[in-house]
């Protein structure tokens, strides 16, 4: 059931992914050309300043969620309403919070952007805390059917919600240039989103609008504000580390420096998005493989991860590498691109955050909340201190390089030590052999992808080029993985999932054929 889920959950994810991409791609070529590079770097420092107000949920969210593991697992209504009274109880006045404090920060807003003839900067950043705010009315009921893994439910949804709002988004650009139309059509989208999802919820689970009579137990509660505590010290330092760079580089660079990365962010953004469908989607089958099975089955389907993790991550930062400047240069011009030595520092970043996509999985599911409640912290202290420093010598690179050195100092090694301690039980040394393993194999791999292109890549036609080269950067990765691993027990498993699915599909399709066929017949 937990695979059956979790595919169903993937393919939904992917094919939204692809949806939105294609249209993201679109749309932000009509914002350039309709707004420019400014508009483009406002929406990227607003969005950076209301994801810091939104640290107001203090992890209540996760900690709820993590909670209702074990009830919806062993079918335990009771709880699980006592649970989800309790969590739309905490997002109402988490939405008051964020609201007040959003209002409290306009005043500054002229503070943080420097050298920029955007008009209506303040209406246009209310519009945005609107936005903000209004999902958190609703959040609770698609968090339920996330931990019930039907996330492909709440796929479904946004996946039609973003055609829509795309396509009457790229039609608002393109006739009136109106950005703050633009930016309405979301408040409109997003409230539409979560009544339909809100109705959606009550008829699968009508247990759910049962009167709660009980209180939940010492227990439940204690570990609720418990673990709150703890994630609270993380998203705040999870927003110093990864929500600063926009202000920083607003602030010490130009709102045009902003923009520019912006295209960079959003392309690494499609292609961590994509992998995230495979990761998120599987998530809370994670969750329920903790609460249920044995260390060694748990470890086990986490070594196949792993593997699954380094192929997409370490295929993809390959692809970025080699191919982001061309992109760019056929998508908007050479005036648009920061430099190679930008790229690189952006890449590593990507592929040094995705691999640990994975055993951070592990780790939030296991409950493991408060034994790193500081490291985030520490992390966003050396990560704010060495950014600071180096943006005045070196610009943008400055603030990519704080990142990666404040991630390789504390995150990289501290998580998986808890995992391997508190979940394994194994030496922390099986991981690093397996990561180094990965790593040595990657940069193989990127050399060979990167000699294979320069020696069959015509010069002079870059759109042929670009596809000649994107077609040998999905090609030559995937060939060298497949031969190093077809072997190991790990391929042998994701393997085994993906006959298993198409399997089931392939029953299903005929089953449906031969009803369809007697119906007929009949």
């Amino acid at each position: 059931m937990r695979i059956k889920s979790s595919i169903l959950n993937i393919t939904a994810g992917l094919g939204n992914q692809i949806i939105i991409t294609v249209l993201s791609f679109i749309s932000r070529t009509v914002f350039i050309s309709g707004l420019g590079m400014e508009y483009l770097g406002i929406n990227g420092l607003f969005t950076n300043i209301l994801a810091m107000l939104a640290l107001a949920e203090a992890g209540i969210g996760s900690s709820i969620v993590y909670s209702l593991y074990k009830p919806v697992a062993d079918n335990d209504h009771e709880k699980i309403n006592m649970l989800m009274k309790l969590y739309k109880k905490a997002y109402m006045v988490i939405a008051l919070i964020v609201f007040l404090l959003g209002l409290a920060v306009l005043p500054f807003i002229k503070y943080m952007v420097k050298d920029t003839s955007v008009d209506h900067l303040y209406l246009i950043y209310f519009i945005f805390l609107l936005n903000t705010v209004a999902p958190f009315l609703y959040v609770h009921k698609s968090s339920f059917l996330n931990v019930c893994q039907k996330n492909y439910i709440v796929t479904g949804v946004y996946s039609i919600s973003s055609i829509l709002s795309v396509g009457v988004k790229i039609g608002i650009l393109y006739f009136t240039k109106n950005y703050i139309l633009y930016l309405m059509i979301d408040s409109l989208l997003t409230i539409t989103n979560s009544i339909i999802l809100a109705v959606l919820v009550n008829r699968m689970y009508p247990f759910l609008k049962n009167k709660v009579t009980g209180k939940l137990d010492d227990e439940t509660k204690g570990q609720i504000f418990k673990n709150v505590k703890a994630i609270v010290l993380q998203n705040v330092g999870g927003y110093l580390i990864f929500g600063t760079d926009n202000i920083l580089i607003s602030s010490f660079v130009s709102v045009v420096a902003l923009g520019l990365y912006s295209n960079y962010k959003m392309l690494m953004d499609i292609c961590r998005n994509f992998i995230n469908q495979i990761f998120n989607n599987t998530y809370h089958s994670f969750g329920n493989l903790v609460a249920k099975e044995s260390k060694y089955k748990v470890y086990s389907v986490y070594q196949a991860s792993m593997l699954l993790n380094f192929w997409l991550y370490s295929s993809l930062s390959i692809f970025l590498l080699i191919l982001i400047e061309p992109f760019i240069t056929v998508w908007l011009g050479r005036d648009f691109l920061l430099g190679q030595s930008v790229l690189v520092i952006l890449i590593l970043s990507f592929y040094e955050r995705g691999m640990r996509n994975t055993i951070t999985t592990i780790k939030t599911t296991a409950g493991i909340f408060r034994e790193d409640r500081y490291a985030p912290l520490i992390q966003a202290a050396v990560n704010l201190g060495v950014s600071i420093l180096l943006v005045r010598y070196w610009g943008i690179s400055g603030v990519f390089i704080g990142t990666l050195v404040s991630a390789l100092a504390v995150p990289f090694w501290y998580t998986p030590y808890l995992v391997y301690k508190k979940v394994f039980n194994k030496p922390l040394y099986y991981y690093f052999a397996k990561y180094d393993y990965f790593v040595m194999l990657g940069i193989g791999a990127f050399f060979a992808t990167q000699s294979i292109c320069r020696f069959i890549v015509p010069e002079g036609n870059d759109l042929v080029a670009l596809m000649l080269e994107g077609l040998v950067c999905l090609i030559v990765p995937n060939i060298i993985y497949l031969l190093l691993f077809y072997r190991t027990k790990e391929f042998k498993y994701l393997y085994g999932v993906f006959k298993q699915t198409v399997g089931s599909f392939v029953i299903k399709f005929r089953v449906n054929k031969r009803s369809r066929t007697s119906q007929e017949s009949q």
